[in-house]
């Protein structure tokens, strides 16, 4: 795979990432390790370290999908693929824990918030995608939605998990998924229920209605921008 400048960037910001947070003296010290200008780093879609930041995070997801790829997950229960592209996703990112907690706190920021919580989706989807998930009407959205709240929490654990070889988030991540299993579970109990089905019978013909967004928009659409390279 072809190197980016965008990674040699990244790589520098690593460094000083550690002791100065993803913060304006790593972006500028990551520029001068590269010899890289900040119009260039600009041209290249990074306007500070809160674009290092987001490019760290979507490099981690680029390498959980790729090992996902790789491993032989057919012989696992669907619930442990689910929790395997959990823990891909952490182990992947482990020689960065502190850059990781940096970030962190960088997206748990209101004005980062958002972002943040984009990004968490996104590794959701990705692990969903990864694993052949086909849904196309609300569940689509539930399930990225519970994982995202998965991952999420399991990320918090890790940061302060000592134990030897991260047991402990390992057993932390298991029982969330379980939470999960057992909360599809009900849902199956209540379509199964004929007075609860009909109860509900109005609720799910609207949610029947939501499907999942169109993964490739057609660019030949009216009212669609098409995104320009930078100059």
């Amino acid at each position: 795979m072809t190197s980016k400048p965008t990674d040699a960037l990244l790589n520098a910001a690593l460094t000083h990432v550690v002791f100065d947070g993803w913060s304006e003296a790593t972006f500028e010290a990551a520029l001068s390790d590269c010899g890289m200008s900040r119009t260039e780093a600009v041209g290249h879609g990074v306007r500070g370290a809160l674009d290092l930041a987001v490019l760290f995070h979507k490099r981690g997801d680029a390498a959980m999908v790729a090992r996902l790829k790789r491993e032989n997950l057919l012989s696992m229960k669907f619930r442990d693929r689910v929790a395997a592209g959990v823990r891909f996703r952490l182990e992947e990112v482990a020689g960065h824990k502190e850059a990781v907690r940096r970030a962190s706190a960088l997206f748990a920021l209101p004005q980062n918030g958002p972002q943040g919580a984009k990004l968490i989706w996104g590794t959701a989807d990705a692990i969903w995608t990864a694993l052949g998930d086909t849904s196309t009407d609300y569940n689509w959205y539930t399930k990225r939605a519970t994982l995202s709240a998965v991952y999420g929490s399991t990320v918090l654990f890790w940061l302060g998990d000592q134990s030897e070889n991260h047991e402990d988030t390992w057993a932390f991540l298991d029982r969330r998924i379980e939470n999960v299993m057992q909360f599809e579970q009900v849902k199956a109990q209540v379509r199964g229920n004929p007075v609860a089905s009909k109860l509900l019978a109005g609720p799910s013909w609207l949610l029947s209605k939501v499907r999942a967004p169109a993964t490739m928009p057609d660019p030949d659409l009216p009212g669609m921008m098409t995104p320009r390279n930078p100059e």
